[in-house]
C-alpha cells in the first residue's frame, strides 16, 4: 500500500508537466490560432493540446513512475514502448472524451474561459487515469 501511495504521489507530481503542456498549447491554440468559433476553441484546441500532454505524460510514466515495470531486461525495446504508448493513448483518449464532456458542461453553466474549464475537468479525470495506468497499462507482471 505504501508503494502504491508513493507511486500516486509521483503521478500527481509529474502530472503537473502534462498539465503545463496541455494548458500552454490550449492557450496558444485558442487565443492565437482558433480565435473564431466555438468548435476551434472548445473542441479542436483542447483535442490537440491533450495529445501533446499525452506524449509528455506517457514518457514520464514509462521512464519514471512505472520504471520498475517497464525497464526490465525482457521488456526493453522500441516496439514495447510504442505498443504501450498506443494502449496508453487509447485509454487516455477515452477518458478525454469524458473530460471534454465535463469541460463543456462547466462552460455551459458558468461561461468561463476554456482554459479554466479544462483545468477543472482535469481534476475529475486524474484518479481514473492513474487507476487504469496502474492496473491495466503498466500492470505488475505475475511472477511464476
Amino acid at each position: 500500500m505504501l508503494k502504491l501511495l508513493k507511486r500516486y504521489v509521483k503521478y500527481i507530481g509529474t502530472s503537473v508537466a502534462g498539465t503545463i503542456v496541455d494548458t500552454a498549447v490550449l492557450w496558444l491554440l485558442s487565443d492565437l490560432v482558433f480565435t473564431e468559433g466555438y468548435w476551434g476553441e472548445y473542441i479542436i484546441s483542447p483535442t490537440i493540446s491533450f495529445q501533446c500532454a499525452v506524449a509528455v505524460n506517457f514518457t514520464i510514466a514509462y521512464f519514471y513512475i512505472w520504471r520498475d515495470r517497464t525497464l526490465t531486461r525482457s521488456d526493453r525495446g522500441k516496439r514495447r514502448f510504442f505498443k504501450l504508448f498506443l494502449t496508453y493513448d487509447l485509454s487516455c483518449s477515452a477518458i478525454f472524451i469524458l473530460r471534454l464532456g465535463v469541460m463543456l458542461l462547466i462552460e455551459k453553466f458558468t461561461g468561463w474561459d476554456v482554459v479554466v474549464c479544462n483545468l477543472l475537468a482535469m481534476c475529475f479525470s486524474g484518479i481514473l487515469n492513474f487507476t487504469i495506468e496502474n492496473v491495466v497499462i503498466f500492470k505488475k507482471k505475475k511472477t511464476s
